[in-house]
């Protein structure tokens, strides 16, 4: 009887592998484990194990597999299921869930690996100039990679030298597998077994009698090991005896000391006694009580507790309970921002209990959380993490906490799959029968309408902690203040006014602007001309601390023009201002104070966010100039003025959540201010004061906001009332584009016949030099969202059998909101 495995490769292809196995391995094998296996011609990728079994593939003969990779599983039954439901709900293929599930460390991929042939005799004068180049590099190195091959020549494709070198038979292939994680290891050192006895050290202190330096780190060691009870490791006793690294080793040498390594982890937690968690108010203490009867008739429950309401402590609370019945939790962030001050909050609770998953943290460092929570580790009892931490392998989960669940970036936009955290959490919480709990000062419509619906459990928290009053919010008329000339640069007078005497009271300013760089347009003073992207359809933003002008959609960079490109005039003037500009007029006008700024070119390092968080923290800083990143759910106790700069750059966004993201970005921003006793400032600097939703902000009414934008999506067919999904077409060619949207559309007209809009060019029609034109689906209630589905999969399919499109690539967003 013949055996075989289905094997779930990571690339974007609809069905399973089939790769034949041996009678042993299908014994040994089970679902979840890797296996390399080969593909197409040359390649290996590593392949997850899907399903075992006896029928043979009927349209291809099945390959042997190439090797196992694990003794154990690494994905279990439930994350399998949670990657059936993304790849059919999103739209995608499940080899693309597999390749964002997974730490990259886990995908191991064949590099292209040559090597120069040395049984053949190669003369000079035979090869090219480029070929001679690399056969050149292969007599200083043993082998080269593709991509090294690439620098070297300074050309992107390289493989027809190659093929060239190969039928020379100067050059061999070999495919190799790489092992990308490494366990970290450290070193520790300890007295060789004869010397611990008394006598055994009284010879050795006499043999060392004369080798001072060495006696003392003998002495040292002694010192370490009595005071700690724990094995010593060469670092803390190279620190601790002051001596030389090559002493130590002088004395592993003469076989004094013993040398061993023991495994660790990358992250670990270094505290001292974990700290009782913080006794709750009455509001709060009513809050956990509700949350805790909701969750006994709904699973998911939304948490609605103003800014500062300490809404921390009631999650602090719940997760105790959890991890007390022996349950993993999962704490789902919007931003790797937030985690930092979090980290230490949490952990000052719980220890060690808690582990951090983020894209900051390195590969080998995700390897070690991954491990720990399939292991059910005492590390992983509590995941603190980023969107993609979902994908985690949990085995027995009790709660999820999504906190900020309003946020944009638990929705991933590129690459596939494009799924919503939070909506995915809620499907991951029902596979472990586990609570959710969504909290937010400023939900999403779309929960709250669930809330109200009751769908979810819901409860609320209107008062601030201790009491504090929500900040004094005031409105500047900047249109009035700049014909008045009460303007300096972008700041009014009452600003300025209110700077200076926070400032003067020792608090410290926060002033948020929307936009990065010093200037987002240029402009030629007498032809109008400004410089635009070569490759994508926008204008270059001006950087100053550079002197150059940026693309912030492809990165492209040229140094600040001296003339305009257009009229040869010099003399540019620069239209609009990002954070940049302000940090640079706070300088002026406030010289004696510290002014940071915290952005993406700020923060771009590993622990980026967290020099700036601190100094904020420490005081070090008095006033913070910031982007979005400010918003979110950070609590610093001395800030007790908050400047929006412009809200109108928000307001006038093509978008139909643009008046909701205002509201939720204008209300957690003030939520910053005077989170202590001192009732705490808010200017918001505007053209247009009488704007409903900063009249709203003004007088933090969620509620008429919310009722006015529900009857807006109502009378215009939007969410929650309507699903979404958006198909975008790319290509570098325009009229392919047209034709290709066009056709997409008319074919889903003919079924669908209303509610299809588009084709459409978006507002940054080109970027990175691919057209994109869109076609936006709308779903009512009564239409099946799967039979949907079916119909677009349908026409797709048979969009790619026309010869002309198959060079297009259609990406499919479903909820792209």
């Amino acid at each position: 009887m013949n055996y075989f495995i289905d094997v779930i490769l990571p690339i974007p292809l609809e069905k399973l592998f089939t790769y034949s196995i041996t009678k042993a391995e299908s014994e040994f094998l089970s679902e979840g484990m890797r296996v390399s296996v080969p593909f197409g011609k040359s390649k290996i990728y590593t392949g997850l194990v899907g399903k075992i079994h006896t029928e043979a593939p009927t349209v291809y003969d099945a390959k042997s597999i190439h090797q196992i990779l694990d003794e154990t599983p690494i994905v279990n039954n439930k994350q399998m299921q949670l990657w059936q439901w993304i790849a059919t709900y999103y739209m995608c293929t499940i080899g693309e869930v597999m390749r964002t599930a997974l730490p990259s460390a886990f995908i191991l991929e064949s590099e292209t690996l040559i090597s120069r042939n040395l049984n053949a005799e190669i003369k000079d004068t035979d090869l090219k100039d480029d070929e001679f180049l690399i056969f050149e590099a292969l007599h200083h190195q043993s082998s080269l990679k593709i991509q090294e091959v690439s620098k070297i020549l300074d050309k992107k494709n390289v493989l027809p030298v190659i093929k060239r070198l190969i039928e020379k038979e100067v050059i061999l292939l070999q495919e190799e597998i790489y092992d990308k994680y490494k366990p970290k290891y450290v070193r520790y050192v300890k007295l060789q077994a004869e010397y611990t006895s008394e006598v055994g050290l009284h010879k050795l202190l006499e043999a060392l009698s004369r080798a001072e330096k060495q006696k003392q780190v003998v002495f040292t060691l002694f010192s370490i090991s009595a005071k700690t009870k724990k094995p010593v490791k060469v670092k803390d006793l190279v620190e601790e005896s002051g001596a030389s690294s090559a002493i130590i080793k002088a004395l592993i040498d003469k076989g004094v000391l013993e040398e061993y390594h023991i495994q660790t982890d990358r992250v670990q937690y270094e505290g001292d006694e974990n700290e009782d968690s913080k006794t709750l108010n009455t509001y709060q203490t009513e809050a956990l009580q509700n949350i805790q009867t909701a969750f006994k008739t709904h699973n998911t429950t939304l948490l609605h507790g103003v800014t500062s309401s300490g809404k921390t402590e009631v999650y602090v609370k719940l997760i105790e309970a959890v991890i007390a019945n022996g349950k993993q939790v999962l704490y789902l962030l919007p931003e790797i921002a937030l985690t930092t001050q979090l980290v230490s909050r949490l952990q000052n609770y719980f220890g060690e209990q808690v582990a951090v998953f983020h894209s900051k943290y390195s590969a080998h460092e995700r390897v070690e959380v991954y491990n720990n929570v399939l292991g059910n580790s005492a590390k992983a009892k509590i995941i603190l993490g980023a969107r993609s931490s979902i994908f985690l392998p949990f085995n027995n989960l009790g709660l999820i906490i999504v906190d900020e669940e309003h946020e944009q970036s638990f929705k991933q936009f590129d690459p596939a799959p494009r799924y919503h955290a939070r909506d995915t959490a809620i499907v991951l919480a029902h596979y472990h029968n586990a609570k959710i709990l969504l909290g937010s000062a400023t939900p999403s419509l779309e929960s709250y309408y669930n809330a109200r619906e009751n769908k979810y459990g819901f409860v609320e928290i209107t008062k601030r902690y201790n009491n504090v009053q929500l900040p004094d919010i005031e409105i500047v008329d900047i249109a009035d203040k700049y014909k008045k000339k009460k303007m300096k640069g972008h700041f009014s007078d009452r600003m300025i006014e209110e700077i200076n005497e926070t400032l003067q009271e020792g608090h410290q300013v926060i002033l948020f602007q929307n936009r990065r760089g010093y200037s987002p347009i240029v402009e030629c003073n007498t032809c109008g001309e400004s410089p635009q992207c070569p490759n994508c359809d926008v204008s270059l933003t001006y950087h100053q601390y550079r002197s150059q002008l940026r693309c912030h959609y492809c990165g492209h960079t040229i140094a600040m023009l001296l003339k305009c490109l257009a009229c040869g005039t010099p003399g540019l003037d620069s239209k609009g201002f990002g954070t940049e500009q302000i940090e640079k007029e706070v300088q002026a006008l406030f010289p004696k104070y510290k002014v940071a700024r915290m952005d993406l070119d700020t923060t771009r390092g590993k622990h980026g966010y967290e020099k700036i968080i601190t100094a904020l923290e420490q005081q070090e800083i008095d006033i913070l100039v910031g982007t979005q990143m400010l918003t979110k759910g950070l609590d610093f106790r001395n800030v007790k003025l908050v400047g929006i700069m412009n809200a109108d750059n928000l307001l006038n966004f093509p978008d139909f959540r643009a008046h909701e993201r205002s509201f939720q970005l204008m209300l957690q921003v003030s939520g910053r201010a005077g989170r202590t006793k001192k009732r705490g400032k808010v200017l918001i600097q505007t053209y247009n004061p009488y704007h409903k939703i900063v009249q709203q902000v003004s007088t933090n009414d969620y509620k008429s906001m919310f009722e006015e934008q529900l009857q807006e999506r109502y009378n215009f067919k939007y969410p929650p009332y309507y699903r979404l999904i958006k198909i975008t077409f790319k290509h570098r060619d325009y009229n392919r584009v047209e034709q290709a949207s066009d056709w997409f559309a008319k074919s889903l007209k003919q079924v669908f016949k209303s509610n299809i809009l588009g084709p459409e060019f978006p507002p940054v029609s080109r970027i990175r030099n691919m057209y994109l034109k869109n076609i936006l689906i709308k779903i009512p209630q009564k239409q099946s969202l799967g039979k949907t589905k079916d119909v677009i999969r349908k026409v797709n399919t048979s969009f790619e059998a026309v010869k002309d499109f198959r060079a297009v690539r259609v990406i499919i967003n479903v909820d792209n909101y």
